[in-house]
């Protein structure tokens, strides 16, 4: 993994982790819904901002190698982004 993907996606996991134990409070106390609605979007995005890193690391790392080596190694990066991104064909 690419050391600063690396360092910023661990930063991200500890904050979504923060951002679960308090869901998982507002929950237990019985918060305002819309409060708890709000948690729960900031979380949502929070994962997606760290599957972008994540896919960032793939695409400089793997991928690279990957279509770099061509034939079969390029169909299985192709087909890996595809289920990534849930576009298979199905």
């Amino acid at each position: 993994m690419i050391d600063d993907i690396k360092k910023r996606a661990l930063h991200r996991t500890a904050i979504i982790e923060g951002q679960i134990r308090g869901l998982a409070k507002m929950i237990e106390n019985e918060d305002y819904c819309m409060d708890m609605i709000a948690q729960s979007r900031a979380i949502q995005k929070a994962l997606t901002s760290l599957d972008k890193l994540l896919i960032e690391n793939h695409l400089r790392t793997h991928v690279a190698h990957m279509f770099a080596e061509g034939g079969a190694e390029r169909d299985q990066a192709v087909a890996e982004l595809l289920k990534a991104y849930d576009l298979e064909a199905g």
